[in-house]
């Protein structure tokens, strides 16, 4: 470990990096310097995802084999020029009300990048200029294999629930969850029935395809099925992230793929991106989840 600080100007504001050859991934050798680097690197198409959304991070400050800790709250060293929204929080064991981070611009991402935040989570709602929060504007379902099914069938339940989507006049925008599934968004009016109509939609398709999908989360029915999650569509639930790292044996991301790449997906690595790779992409894609950011959908 390089106990060795750099002081960097990012945005007009100072931050002291530190550690930065502390590797993260032991196995590929990914250092927090080269964190920091992919961050700052897709932060273009990944601020635009993070804006406006209360951020959690999930936090492993000396790498992913390590001791994590999720971390909803500004913790006490946080700097004064970055921007945090107080929410209540009644989910929590103390309830009353905590301090989130907006992270709307480099410098903070980069501040969050040094804290060893590998994975960043957002809700499906966004604040206002003033903390008021806003009804949700994304619907997102969670496809999650149960072993032995891969993302191969949870790419197979993808085309599936499109087409479900697509009979009431919703567009749908798949990414990879980064490690083992697939996530797919729907942008809509800011709406608070996105949870019963993902709910819905899950259980018509195990009435369906009962043989591959399970809409339930008892984990004695999803072995060799899909468990089309509706329920991180709760307000108090996040998701990762688009552009997100995960925090698993590689530096994988939570990656935007096409729907020709799902619909072509046979092997389980056909989907799976390291930064590097993500960086690529974006270079020849661009945000292939752009449409999220502006398409507003009616729900029936």
């Amino acid at each position: 470990m390089n106990p060795e600080k750099v002081r960097v100007r990012i945005g007009g504001r100072e931050l002291t990096l530190s550690n930065l050859d502390k590797v993260m991934y032991r196995e590929y050798g990914f250092t927090k310097g080269e964190v920091i680097d992919y961050y700052t690197r897709v932060s273009p198409v990944l601020l635009p995802h993070l804006a406006e959304r209360p951020v959690t991070r999930v936090r492993y400050p000396d790498g992913v084999e390590a001791e994590k800790f999720f971390e909803k709250n500004a913790p006490p060293h946080t700097p004064d020029w970055v921007r945090t929204v107080r929410l209540p929080t009644p989910r929590s064991t103390r309830g009353g009300e905590t301090d989130f981070i907006l992270v709307d611009n480099l410098a903070t991402l980069v501040w969050c990048a040094n804290l060893a935040a590998l994975e960043l989570h957002v809700p499906q709602w966004r604040v206002g200029r003033h903390g008021s929060v806003h009804k949700p504007d994304l619907m997102v379902f969670d496809l999650d294999p149960g072993a032995p099914a891969t993302i191969v069938d949870a790419c197979r339940v993808a085309g599936m629930l499109r087409e479900l989507l697509e009979a009431d006049g919703l567009e749908s925008y798949p990414k990879t969850s980064g490690k083992k599934g697939l996530h797919l968004y729907v942008p809509v009016e800011e709406t608070d029935r996105t949870s019963a109509y993902a709910k819905r939609a899950a259980q018509r398709l195990e009435r369906e395809h009962g043989d591959l999908v399970t809409s339930q989360m008892a984990k004695q029915l999803r072995p060799g099925k899909i468990f089309v999650d509706w329920s991180q569509n709760n307000p108090a639930k996040t998701t990762v992230a688009p552009y997100s790292l995960r925090a698993g044996d590689a530096p994988t991301v939570s990656t935007p793929v096409t729907w020709a790449e799902v619909e072509a997906c046979d092997r389980p690595e056909t989907l799976r991106f390291l930064a590097g790779e993500v960086l690529e992409r974006v270079k020849e894609h661009g945000d292939l989840l752009e449409p999220i950011l502006t398409s507003e959908q009616k729900l029936p």
